[in-house]
């Protein structure tokens, strides 16, 4: 009620202007070119043609709703508006006077028309500019801690962080200068601001301004474009933010400034797959996620719940989270009215046959997505028994009842870290893989493959919430070498692969992602530093932590990159099949061994025992 009230008073001290313009303008002028000789021949009709013009005046500005201008956000477009209904005005005017018989000095009427025609088209727009230009002085004079910016991008979208930096009281952004790539704009001004370029010297030119930040407001660029930007300011200490791209806005009016996202930071292009095949294949059957509560498990059921499932079963022994995205979903569900799909959230242990088999004779899932599983490294090299009772037996669970209950296809989800592995964790998961091409052989029902990808920005246990969380606490950034390179890819990005994978299922295929060129994590570590606005090093200490037990250098995506399959996605490739000379049947039977075991060194030495890739490291053994 108060912020109405307020709107109304500014509105009536707008409408009291006007009325003093419209009327005073047109007697002043008349009294500035005539001298009058009687008060009822010469005041009285030119005071009722004053009030005649006020009236109208007011009108035209409430019909063209002058007054629902808000006037700090005032520009050129509503001056030119209030100044058209002003100037039309006053030729109307014109002609109903010159309609007057024996005009008197007509030479000097003309003179006092074009006063207060001047006069009234300057001043409506003058009273409201004034008022901008006293609240962008009022706020520049109570903003604290002024942060020098630099923008890129000369044009309308720098137009709008300029205009956001001036007016929001809440803006810190001190914009110094611009800069562009246009010949055209370079070494002139836009709206008072130094246009500087090319970008190429973006850092030159950081140096020389002192700046603190960085925004680019390019949003008509692509991808690739933007990259090559951020990378420019990789070795300069500001942070970065940007506008966000015409295909990222959220509506016409989108004028947010966001930071550089994980996208960026991967420095390529986003894998882009089509799944329209995937809606065909899902829409209307019945879909089982396990792991539905985690990082893959949780983007996999939000993407599978887009295609309009019959049914879609979130499974996980994780009641927490697995929560969080049932409560997501049934939002979804009664926001947008959705009738045709049946949500069942249940919790359990993949390793649970008897909880698996209870499932699928109650549903008979159609497809099967396997997210369930122990992922961080060094907790499952202190509890391998943990990792092969999920990632192995809880695996095989799946796959025998995926079989006995025909569901059509089932899909593992595996990791980089299966190829050659050096750790527990990647040794169970190329066991896991094993299960599915020996499922695959056996299987008159069902279609079997596996995924494998490399490291997930974002989810639960990765290295970039760790590393912004050191950041905010002051450092240091911990590393374990700074030789170490990891191949990265969002979630998003991680879960249309595996739908897309489920198209391509056809008997055991082991898919692997085209992820471009691995990541230097220590240069990941330094672009979310400087993106915080802070000098690695100096600021912020990274320090070497040293391997850990089971890490390598670098993953592998591929056993033998010469031999890989294409798919008909070009981003998609399928590693040779490999011949299984192993009983997995009897290995998943004697593998429960495991379970008696003291010794988390025996508990390897058996599982390297079957995965014939994975050598239990000497210090280990002398443990």
């Amino acid at each position: 009620m108060n912020f109405k009230r307020k709107r109304f008073s500014y509105k009536l001290i707008y409408v009291v202007l006007d009325i003093i313009i419209s009327f005073a303008v047109p007697l002043i002028a008349f009294l500035s070119f005539y001298k009058p000789v009687g008060f009822v021949d010469n005041y009285v009709p030119c005071l009722i043609f004053c009030g005649a013009s006020t009236v109208v005046t007011i009108f035209l500005f409430a019909i063209f709703k002058i007054y629902r201008i808000v006037t700090k956000d005032i520009g050129i477009f509503e001056c030119i508006k209030m100044m058209t209904i002003a100037f039309a005005i006053q030729i109307v005017e014109l002609v109903v006077i010159s309609l007057v018989p024996a005009l008197p000095r007509f030479t000097e009427f003309i003179f006092a028309w074009l006063l207060a025609t001047l006069a009234a088209i300057l001043l409506y727009p003058l009273q409201r500019i004034l008022v901008r230009v006293l609240n962008i002085a009022q706020i520049v004079t109570k903003k604290q801690n002024r942060v020098r910016t630099i923008v890129i991008g000369a044009g309308a979208t720098g137009k709008i962080v300029v205009d956001e930096s001036r007016r929001n009281i809440d803006n810190h952004n001190q914009i110094v200068a611009m800069v562009d790539d246009d010949p055209n704009k370079i070494g002139g001004s836009l709206a008072n601001i130094p246009i500087k370029g090319p970008i190429a010297d973006i850092a030159k030119i950081i140096d020389f301004y002192k700046a603190e930040e960085v925004i680019i407001a390019m949003s008509l660029i692509d991808k690739k474009r933007l990259h090559d930007i951020i990378q420019l300011l990789n070795t300069c200490n500001v942070r970065v933010r940007r506008m966000p791209l015409i295909g990222e806005m959220e509506g016409p009016n989108d004028k947010r400034i966001i930071d550089v996202d994980l996208e960026d930071l991967l420095l390529r292009e986003p894998v882009k797959l089509d799944n329209h095949q995937v809606v065909d294949m899902l829409g209307g059957k019945c879909v089982l996620v396990t792991g539905a509560g985690g990082s893959i498990g949780s983007e996999l059921v939000r993407q599978i719940f887009k295609t309009h499932p019959k049914t879609l079963i979130l499974f996980d022994i994780y009641e927490n989270s697995t929560y969080e995205i049932q409560m997501e979903l049934t939002r979804k569900i009664r926001e947008e009215n959705i009738k045709d799909i049946n949500l069942v959230t249940l919790i359990g242990s993949t390793y649970n046959e008897f909880r698996m088999e209870q499932i699928f004779k109650k549903y008979r899932p159609d497809y099967v997505y396997h997210a369930a599983a122990y992922k961080h490294v060094p907790l499952m090299e202190d509890s391998p028994a943990e990792a092969i009772r999920t990632n192995v037996i809880g695996t095989y669970n799946v796959a025998k009842m995926a079989d006995k209950y025909h569901a059509k296809k089932m899909v593992l989800v595996s990791t980089d870290k299966a190829v050659r592995p050096t750790n527990v964790m990647g040794a169970t998961k190329r066991f896991a893989e094993m299960i599915i091409q020996h499922f695959s052989d056996v299987s008159k029902n069902t279609k079997y493959a596996a995924v494998r990808f490399g490291n997930v920005l974002g989810s639960n246990g990765s290295v970039v919430p760790l590393f912004r969380k050191q950041i905010e606490l002051g450092g240091p950034v911990t590393i374990t070498d700074r030789r170490i390179i990891r191949y990265f890819m969002t979630i998003p990005e991680a879960v249309s692969l595996i739908l897309q994978c489920g198209l391509f299922a056809e008997g055991g295929e082991i898919f692997i992602l085209d992820m471009g060129k691995p990541v230097k994590i220590l240069d990941l570590a330094e672009k979310l530093i400087r993106q915080a606005g802070m000098i690695p090093d100096v600021d912020i200490e990274i320090i070497e932590t040293g391997l850990r037990p089971g890490e390598k250098l670098y993953e592998e995506l591929l056993l033998d990159i010469d031999n890989q399959q294409k798919t008909s996605n070009e981003k998609i490739y399928i590693e040779d099949k490999e011949v299984l000379d192993a009983d997995v049947e009897k290995e998943v039977k004697d593998i429960g061994k495991v379970f008696d075991m003291d010794d988390v060194n025996d508990v390897k030495t058996l599982l390297a025992e079957m995965v014939k890739t994975y050598h239990v490291k000497e210090e280990d053994e002398e443990e």
